[in-house]
């Protein structure tokens, strides 16, 4: 079984209290992106590409190969790896015919940009819960695989609805809402450069927002750029101004609505005019090596 695992952005994240727990609950609004990447008609090489497949040899257990973009991440803390383990455990303990599938064997093609606020890691975890699942019969359903991914990540449990929804909490808690954004063009620039949560928080002041998310597909796109805000923006852009550069070449460039996603450090415009789209890729190609252009 082979699967093209896309990545999300967040239109708006707005921090709105501190938690007991020492986290911090969220407002945003996650749009998967990057679906028919790798299609014909849409051949930017963006997706993370995962094969899982088991072999009924002699031997049980799960082997892992990884490929594509090297990613500066031991294989014990990858969270292919991690959805693997907790996946298989929770079979073990509920049912009794694991080892009839013998030896399990996982690739991952690496190709969505790490440390970018695209969420790459958490949908391949999510992807991979869903395939082990499809593989060993699909005795889960929805809610034991978002028990199961919530434990791995908080963006995990988007990837399993994998459609728009607003999320609270800590972006745990989600509510599927229709937005549809088909015929816009989506620039992603993703510099070298690197966030820490700490970073990202540093400074962070949590306020309620002036616009509810939830109401984002009633707001016309051409409204977003001055009510639509990414809290991390303030205390990030501080700390690694080219990130605002970045964000400002592409309103300068026509993007009807440009942010960071996540805490950084991707930053993303979505575009009316392919044209315009391209002339900024092409503008920008020379100095970052991370670009992707395609349709939403």
């Amino acid at each position: 079984m082979i699967k093209f695992v896309n990545a999300k952005i967040n239109i708006g994240l707005n921090v709105v209290g501190k938690r007991p727990d020492g986290y911090h609950n969220l407002e945003t609004f996650f749009y998967p992106v990057g679906i028919e990447c790798g299609m014909p008609h849409q051949p930017e090489p963006f997706d993370d590409i995962i094969e899982v497949s088991y072999d009924r040899g002699e031997m049980s257990g799960c082997r892992f190969q990884f490929v594509g973009r090297q990613v500066n991440c031991p294989p014990k803390k990858n969270l292919v790896v991690k959805a693997a383990s907790t996946f298989l455990m929770r079979y073990n303990q509920d049912y009794d015919d694991l080892g009839k599938f013998g030896m399990f064997e996982i690739t991952l093609d690496k190709h969505l940009p790490d440390g970018a606020g695209l969420g790459g890691g958490s949908a391949d975890a999510s992807f991979t819960l869903e395939m082990l699942n499809e593989v060993t019969g699909n005795r889960y359903g929805r809610k034991e695989l978002l028990d199961m991914s919530v434990k791995l990540g908080a963006d995990c449990p988007f990837f399993l609805y994998n459609r728009p929804c607003f999320a609270s909490g800590i972006g745990e808690e989600l509510q599927e809402i229709d937005l549809d954004l088909k015929g816009y063009t989506l620039l992603i620039v993703k510099p070298d450069i690197s966030v820490s949560t700490a970073e990202a928080f540093a400074g962070i002041e949590p306020r309620e927002p002036a616009f509810d998310l939830r109401f984002l597909p009633y707001l016309p796109l051409s409204e977003w750029k001055d009510k639509i805000v990414n809290d991390f923006e303030t205390t990030v852009f501080k700390v690694h101004p080219e990130l605002e550069v970045i964000k400002n070449g592409l309103y300068d460039s026509g993007a009807v609505y440009a942010s960071m996603s996540g805490s950084g450090s991707a930053i993303y415009g979505i575009y009316m005019s392919p044209e315009m789209a391209i002339a900024e890729r092409e503008r920008l190609e020379s100095t970052y090596q991370g670009i992707w252009l395609f349709g939403l």
